[in-house]
């Protein structure tokens, strides 16, 4: 088993991985007091356990993890031992450094990435929205992570582009899974309540039907059949009732303009909320309209 640390800025097989902050593997033998101390994450940090049992604090969650588990720590999250100091045991991390990540999951990797800018909010807000930052029993992300580090070492013919497309797959089966394991936690009632309150606290969010798929842990087909069965209405159709049933409520309950009413449930124009308006109530916006104060 190779041990190695690079980091950027120090180790030129990273050098021309702009986007590559720390890629490691540790083998801790023995107990060390202030080893792991309570760091800011500067990117997307991705951990793998090959032996031992670790207890870490991320944002002031303790997490327990065992041989072949990961553990995901996002940008600027507070991430460190929970005794600050290394556990004995053996652990693979790689931190990438995305171009932009917000707080509700905008996702922006950079130049270097092949997933399509759709496919990059989709996987950022999948992130954002996870609350356990443990997945469990994740072999196949340590194989992932093994094949970037031959390409590293080797240093063949292409070896570039080939990590960079490994780190998209790193991606990509992390977001997979994260669905997976969100959607076995729950029966469907449960997991269409989460996403009941996702939309209602960001109604103005340009929702796809393949976004709200996503949160649900499934395809877009299986999806739609899903809501249509469980609500009655498709996907899009049941985000535009929420919308106008909010819109409704900040009508009666407010003074503010019908633009921004319209913008800040997700209408592109007034013009296109009133018309979706009327059709679904049967009134004209202003019917609701909070009377002036005398």
């Amino acid at each position: 088993m190779t041990i190695f640390s690079l980091t950027k800025g120090k180790s030129p097989e990273i050098q021309v991985f702009p986007h590559l902050i720390e890629f490691f593997r540790k083998k801790i033998q023995q107990v060390q007091p202030s080893s792991m101390p309570m760091k800011e994450s500067h990117g997307l940090k991705i951990m793998f356990v090959l032996e031992g049992k670790f207890e870490w604090s991320i944002d002031n969650q303790s997490v327990t993890v065992y041989p072949n588990d990961v553990v995901l720590v996002f940008p600027k999250q507070n991430f460190g031992g929970l005794k600050e100091m290394w556990d004995v045991g053996v652990v693979v991390s790689i931190t990438i450094s995305p171009r932009f990540f917000s707080e509700d999951g905008e996702l922006i990797l950079g130049e270097w990435s092949g997933i399509s800018e759709t496919e990059q909010r989709l996987i950022g807000k999948l992130f954002s929205l996870n609350k356990k930052p443990i997945i469990q029993n994740f072999k196949q992300l340590g194989e992932v992570l093994q094949k970037i580090e031959n390409e590293l070492f080797i240093n063949e013919l292409g070896f570039k582009t080939r990590i960079n497309h490994l780190l998209d797959e790193l991606l990509i089966i992390t977001a997979r899974q994260l669905s997976k394991q969100d959607n076995q936690r729950r029966d469907f009632p449960q997991s269409f309540q989460k996403l009941d309150q996702i939309l209602r606290e960001n109604l103005a969010h340009p929702w796809t039907v393949e976004e709200m798929a996503v949160i649900m842990g499934l395809g877009t087909t299986a999806f739609t059949e899903k809501v249509k069965s469980y609500s009655g209405f498709s996907p899009l159709n049941y985000l535009i009732n929420l919308r106008i049933s909010e819109a409704i409520r900040m009508l009666k309950s407010s003074t503010i303009s019908l633009t921004n009413i319209a913008l800040d449930t997700g209408f592109y124009s007034s013009q296109h909320f009133s018309t979706t308006f009327k059709k679904l109530t049967g009134y004209t916006p202003g019917h609701f309209r909070k009377p002036p104060n005398p």
